[in-house]
Order: structure tokens, then C-alpha cells, then sequence
């Protein structure tokens, strides 16, 4: 750690401890009764990253059987603080607006963080927040590496606390059902899943040097990246698709969620082999840095296969929806998405189907939903010992790992062997990748 950031980290716990003894009495005075009521069982919280993800946490918050109190809206833009603010004010008290997130992991009265970031943020901010003895909801991607996989999973162990991953299908209830079916021979041996997305963006500008967005505190969100000058549009989403500094591709932003469906249904681990057929195919000179366009296919043990078949600017829907996941058994087959499953016989004719009343489905922007909610209400049920993580970090990181590999035989140009009990690759370049670089003093220890 370098000593401008150590200092600021003492001047910030010095700070925060003199606003604590002021602040609290003046906030308990405050609350009414009704809010009161249960404060044993009240769970603090802190939203880190107010962007896209936001709408989310919205209901399960509001929501005063859940009985939590939002302590901090943190984000390093001004506006999207003031954005989530507003929609927060069903609330009978205002949260505190921050853009520091040292600062609300440092405060003590927070027991639980949304880790909602940029990729780079993932792991190093969850890591930071385990440390000082939170409870972390960590938004996909998990991590921005499989080197960051070893280490929140490793952290999650020292601090024993729960860290549940953002992949809100796990928490959806057709899905579940259909899942244990496939489990329980449905569909007699699944042996193949592909796992898709088709959406329709569009052309990005090329970056050029200009000056920081008013209100964007840059150092922050660069945060455990390498420093750069700013470039107009990165900011704002487009830091997805720009380079490897802050994003994990498509298959990072999207297939997360597909790839672990795929895992799930058909019971498997860690691959064997990857191989990659991925490129730019649209609006060829645009700054748009990587690929637009893959379909990765990864080997498992037991002869079982996953493919993730990515188009992200081409909205051609292959298999009759824009994403979802079909699994193919010995004996059938079922389609599944976030609005639907159906099953089929190994005819191809329909058995059965499941529909959900979530209204989360598709490739737009913004979270909210059924399985959303159900998913962090879950996560508040773990951390108070009612029930277990339907998504637990551990678990997780093996469906991230299939996105790292996929972006990895990219970005080498050529696919590769894998130890499906270590994880590691067999080939120098690929291993070349399993890290990250890191601006000096901002590396994840455990």
C-alpha cells in the first residue's frame, strides 16, 4: 500500500470515528417507532455502484418485512447518487451519499454491501469488505480474472461471511424446479447445453483523451486498475468493451448468467478444454476493442459439453428467444430462460412447461424482477442463519471460471487443455493471463 493511500485510509477511520459518536444519537432520535421495532434483527446496508444494477435492490429494500435500513447510496459519479436518491424516497429517512467506497465499508454500523461496480472492482471491493466484517452480495462478474477467483473465494473462508453472487436465476423458482427434474433424469442423461444471447447494440465511439466528466471522481473508478487518461464515453458502459483494463467481454457481462445455468443443469465443474471462434464482425471501425461475436465450446469430463454461442450486435434470434439455454439429454431436451422453461421429449414434442411472473426477462438494460428480489431476499435470510446461499461465492467462481477461459482462448488466439481439478492451463499464454496487472498498492490481499 502506498503512503497517500495509508494516510488517507487513517485520516478516513479518524474522521469516521468522530461522526459516529455525533451522528448516531442524532439518527435514533430520529426514527420513529416503527422503525425501531425488531432493530436486533435490522440489517445495515450499503449500495456500492448505482448504475444499472440499482433497480435490483429496490423492492427488497422497501420492502419492511425484510427489515433492513440503507445506510449509504455510494457511487464516484455525483449525479448517480442524486438519481438514487429519488428512488428511494418511499424511505422514512435519508441514506447517506458517498463516492468513497472505503468509507462505507469503514463504517462499523454497516453489517451488509451490494457490491454493483465495474468487473475490476468486483473482487478487490468484496475482498475490502469481508476484511472489515461485512457481508457482501456480489454483483456478476464475480471477478475480473481466475487469479481474483482464488482470492475471494480464499477471503470469504478467513472472514466466514456470506457473499452470495449475483446470478439471481439460482434464486428463481420454475428454475429450480426444472433443474432438480433434469437432475432427476427428466430427460434422461443431459450431455450438452448451449448457452446463448443475441442483442442488437450498436456503433461506439472511438476513445480520445478529454477532460474528466464533471462530477466523476476518475482515480476511484480507475481503483485497482492501471492509470490512463480518461476517454470521452468510457465512463458510461462503454468501459465494456473497451480494452481489458475495467471489462470481461460479453461473455463476462452477459454469459455469466447463461454459462451457469448450462453448469447447473448438467452437474458439472471445472473443463478440460476450451476452444474459441470469436471476432469483431460489426461496424469494423469503431472503438470497439474486442470481440463482438463468439461461440466457445468447453469440454467436461463424462463426455458433457457446454457452448456459448455470444452475439452482441447482431439480434438474430438463433433459438427463438434473445437468450436462455437449451439442455439436451439422452432421452430430451428443455429449453430455459428467464421467462420460461419447456420441456420436450426426444421427438421434439412439447411435455410440459413452467412460465415465471418475473418481469426480468430479455436483453434490456436495468435490474429488477421476481428472481431479483427473491435472490437478495435470500441473501438477508443467510446472513440471520435461515437458510442457506443459493448462489454461494465458492460455487460461483467455477461458472466465472468458463467465461475467463473463453476470453483467454481469445485473447491467445488458440484453445487449450485445462486441469479440471487445479484449474490451471496447459499453455504458457494462457497462463501468461490468469493474473491481471494492478495500479501499485490496489492488488486484493488475503
Amino acid at each position: 500500500m502506498d503512503s497517500n493511500r495509508r494516510n488517507f485510509l487513517k485520516k478516513t477511520s479518524a474522521s469516521l470515528a468522530g461522526v459516529a459518536v455525533g451522528s448516531s444519537a442524532l439518527a435514533s432520535s430520529a426514527r420513529s417507532y416503527g422503525r425501531i421495532i425488531g432493530a436486533n434483527d435490522r440489517l445495515a446496508l450499503g449500495i456500492i455502484g448505482l448504475g444499472r444494477r440499482l433497480g435490483a435492490y429496490i423492492p427488497p429494500i422497501l420492502d419492511k418485512s425484510n427489515n433492513v435500513e440503507l445506510l449509504y447510496l455510494c457511487d464516484v459519479m455525483k449525479s448517480q447518487q442524486e438519481k438514487a436518491a429519488k428512488r428511494f424516497e418511499k424511505l422514512d429517512y435519508k441514506p447517506k451519499l458517498e463516492n468513497d467506497i472505503r468509507k462505507v465499508i469503514g463504517d462499523s454500523k454497516v453489517d451488509a454491501i451490494f457490491n454493483a461496480t465495474p468487473d475490476h472492482w468486483h473482487t478487490p471491493g468484496t475482498i475490502m469488505a469481508l476484511a472489515a466484517g461485512k457481508h457482501v452480495y456480489n454483483e456478476k462478474p464475480c471477478s475480473h480474472n481466475l487469479e481474483e477467483n482464488e482470492m475471494v473465494v480464499a477471503a470469504q473462508k478467513k472472514y466466514n461471511k456470506q457473499v452470495q453472487m449475483g446470478v439471481q436465476q439460482r434464486s428463481s423458482d420454475y428454475t429450480m424446479e426444472i433443474i432438480k427434474e433434469i437432475h432427476n433424469g427428466v430427460i434422461g442423461t443431459p450431455f450438452k447445453a448451449v448457452a446463448f444471447y443475441s442483442n442488437n447494440r450498436g456503433e461506439v465511439p472511438l476513445q480520445k483523451k478529454v477532460a474528466v466528466r464533471e462530477g466523476l471522481d476518475w482515480e476511484l473508478f480507475q481503483g485497482p486498475a492501471p492509470r490512463r487518461d480518461y476517454t470521452e464515453e468510457t465512463w458510461d458502459y462503454n468501459w465494456h468493451w473497451y480494452g481489458w483494463d475495467y471489462g470481461t467481454g460479453e461473455a463476462g457481462n452477459n454469459g455469466t448468467h447463461e454459462f451457469d445455468v448450462a453448469r447447473w443443469a448438467l452437474g458439472v465443474d471445472l473443463p478440460t478444454r476450451v476452444d474459441v471462434e470469436a471476432g469483431k464482425e460489426h461496424f469494423k471501425n469503431d472503438g470497439w476493442e474486442m470481440y463482438d461475436t463468439m461461440l466457445a465450446t468447453l469440454k467436461f469430463s463424462g463426455d458433457k459439453m457446454i457452448q456459448w454461442d455470444g452475439k452482441s450486435r447482431d439480434g438474430y434470434q438463433m433459438y427463438g428467444y434473445d437468450r436462455g439455454t437449451v439442455i439436451f439429454g439422452s432421452e430430451g431436451s428443455v429449453f430455459l430462460n428467464r421467462d420460461l422453461y419447456i420441456l420436450y421429449d426426444r421427438s421434439g414434442k412439447e411435455v410440459k412447461r413452467g412460465e415465471s411472473t418475473s418481469s426480468e426477462s430479455g436483453t434490456g438494460l436495468g435490474g429488477g424482477g421476481g428472481m431479483s428480489t427473491a435472490h437478495v431476499v435470500n441473501f438477508f435470510d443467510a446472513i440471520r442463519g435461515k437458510a442457506k446461499l443459493n448462489a454461494p461465492i465458492a460455487d460461483g467462481v467455477i461458472s466465472q471460471a468458463l467465461v475467463h477461459y473463453s476470453n483467454i482462448a481469445y485473447r491467445i488466439g488458440k484453445g487449450f487443455d485445462i486441469d479440471d481439478k487445479t484449474g490451471r492451463m496447459f499453455d504458457r499464454d494462457a497462463m501468461k493471463l490468469w493474473g491481471r496487472e494492478y495500479e501499485p498498492g490496489w492488488k486484493p490481499k488475503v
